[in-house]
C-alpha cells in the first residue's frame, strides 16, 4: 500500500479494529500512526510501505538466568515500537527514529570493529550480519519509527528495536518466513557483537514471540517456549512498572559481572554454564569456590539455582490457576535478587538506591514486588489489588515523580505487521 493510502486508512477509522487488538485503550493510537506516516512522507516520499508493531517486554521471573541457560517467565506489554517502512534496491538502510537523527547504514560491508558501539546503526549492521551468517537474505530499506518503550525503563527498548529491524528484513527479503526465535537470535547477536552489550536471549525472545511466555534456554540453539493463558488484570491485580529515574550509564561493568561470575563458578565445576552444574555438588564445593571466585559469585550462583526452580513452580501455579502461590514466589524472587544476586543497586554508587526505596515503599503498601530486568537502576515490578491501584500509584508518583508508576497490560501478540484485516505475527 502506498504511504498516502495508509494515511487515508488510519484517518478513516478502518484500522480501529486492528488497533483495539493491540492496545487496551486504542483512542489516540491512530493519531500516533498518522504522525509517523506524515514523517515518512516528508522524509522519503510516497512509496509502497508496510506498517509494523513490536512490543516491549516485562520479565516476570527468572532474573539473570537466561545467560546461563536457565528458565524464564516473560511477557510482552502494550507499550510498543511502531514503524512504517519501504523496501529499496540499494545497499543502504535509512532509519529515522522519533527524537533522534537519521541512521544511515551502508550494509555492503559489515564489520563489528568499524561501527560506533552503543548506537542504533551498530544494531542495524549487526542484524544484517546475523542474517548473513544464517543464510537469510537482507537488503536496503527506508523506515520511520517511534517508540513508547521508554529507554532505560527495563522494558527492552533496544530488543524491541532489534526485533523491528529483523522483522522488516524478514518481510521484505524473506517473504516474512523467519521464525520469531531466529529474529531473537539475530537481535542478541547484534547486541552482543555490534552494540557491545553482553545480554542473554530473553529480552529479544519475549519481544518477538509475545504473550505471557515460559522460556527454557537449556538448549540455546532451540529454546523451549510455551505460552501461558494468564494475565494479572483477570486475576484481580493491577500490574505496575515503577521507573525510579536512575541512570544506566556507567553500569555496563555491573551488568557484565553477573554472567561472568556465574560462569566463573561453573568453570570451577568443570562446566561452561550453571545450568550444567549439579546444585548439591556445587554446595559441597563452596569452600573451594568462594576462595577462587569470591563470595558474591557464590551467592549469585545460588540465586541462579533457586530462581531456576522457582520459575518452574510459578509456571505450574499459573497453569493451575493458583495466583496466590504465584505471587508468593514473586516475592521470593525479589528477595533473592536483593540478597543473593545483588543487582538492586551498584556498589559503585551506594548513595543511589532508587530501586531499594521503591521496593521498600511497595512492600510497606502491601504490594507484591521485585526488581525488574537487569537491575542496578531503572525499574521495579509490582502487583497491586485492583481496588488499591490508584492509592498505590499516587504514593509512588509522590516519591518518584508524576508518571513514574506505569500501569501495563499484557499484550497477546509478538512482532507483527498490521493492516485493516488484523494483526499478522512473525
Amino acid at each position: 500500500m502506498l504511504t498516502s493510502e495508509w494515511k487515508k486508512v488510519f484517518a478513516s477509522g478502518e484500522m480501529d479494529g486492528t488497533l483495539s487488538k493491540l492496545y487496551p485503550d486504542p483512542e489516540g493510537q491512530s493519531a500516533r500512526y498518522l504522525r509517523l506516516i506524515d514523517e515518512f512522507l516528508n522524509l522519503y516520499g510516497d512509496m509502497e510501505t508496510v506498517v509494523f508493531s513490536v512490543p516491549g517486554r516485562t520479565e516476570i521471573s527468572g532474573n539473570h538466568t537466561d545467560h546461563n541457560r536457565g528458565t524464564v517467565l516473560a511477557a510482552s506489554v502494550d507499550l510498543d515500537i511502531i514503524a512504517i517502512a519501504a523496501k529499496t534496491e540499494d545497499k543502504t538502510i535509512r532509519v529515522k527514529s522519533a527524537r533522534y537523527p537519521e541512521d544511515v547504514v551502508d550494509i555492503s560491508h559489515l564489520n563489528p570493529d568499524e561501527v560506533r558501539k552503543g548506537s542504533s546503526s551498530a544494531i542495524l549492521s549487526g542484524i544484517c550480519e546475523a542474517f548473513q551468517k544464517k543464510g537469510f537474505r537482507y537488503g536496503g530499506f527506508r523506515a520511520c519509527t517511534t517508540s513508547r518503550v521508554l529507554s532505560g525503563s527495563g522494558l527492552s527498548s533496544s530488543a524491541a528495536f532489534e526485533i523491528m529491524a529483523g522483522l522488516i528484513l524478514s518481510k521484505f527479503y524473506n517473504d516474512g518466513s523467519i521464525p520469531p526465535m531466529e529474529l531473537a537470535k539475530a537481535g542478541q547477536y547484534a547486541e552482543n557483537v555490534y552494540f557491545g552489550k553482553p545480554c542473554g536471549l530473553m529480552d529479544q525472545a519475549a519481544c518477538a514471540i509475545g504473550g505471557f511466555l515460559f522460556i527454557d534456554f537449556k538448549n540455546s540453539d532451540a529454546p523451549e517456549t510455551r505460552k501461558i493463558h494468564w494475565d494479572p488484570e483477570s486475576a484481580g491485580y493491577a500490574f505496575f512498572i515503577v521507573n525510579t529515574g536512575g541512570s544506566h550509564s556507567d553500569l555496563t561493568d555491573d551488568y557484565a559481572a553477573v554472567p561472568k561470575e556465574m560462569r566463573d563458578c561453573a568453570a570451577l565445576m568443570g562446566k561452561k554454564v550453571l545450568r550444567e552444574c549439579d546444585e548439591s555438588e556445587f554446595i559441597k564445593r563452596i569452600g573451594y569456590i568462594r576462595e577462587v571466585a569470591g563470595d558474591r559469585a557464590v551467592l549469585r550462583a545460588l540465586h541462579f539455582f533457586e530462581e531456576n526452580k522457582r520459575v518452574k513452580k510459578q509456571t505450574e501455579a499459573l497453569e493451575n490457576g493458583n495466583t496466590a502461590e504465584f505471587l508468593k514466589l514473586v516475592s521470593e524472587s525479589g528477595r533473592s535478587s536483593f540478597m543473593y544476586l545483588q543487582n538492586v543497586y551498584s556498589p559503585k554508587f551506594p548513595g543511589e538506591q532508587g530501586l531499594s526505596l521503591a521496593l521498600a515503599l511497595s512492600d510497606l503498601s502491601g504490594a507484591v514486588c521485585r526488581v525488574h530486568g537487569g537491575g542496578f537502576a531503572g525499574t521495579i515490578q509490582a502487583y497491586v489489588p485492583s481496588d488499591e491501584a490508584e492509592t498505590y500509584r499516587s504514593a509512588i508518583d509522590a516519591a518518584f515523580g508524576e508518571g513514574a508508576c506505569m500501569l501495563l497490560h499484557i499484550r497477546q501478540f509478538g512482532a507483527a505487521t498490521i493492516d485493516p484485516e488484523g494483526v499478522h505475527e512473525a
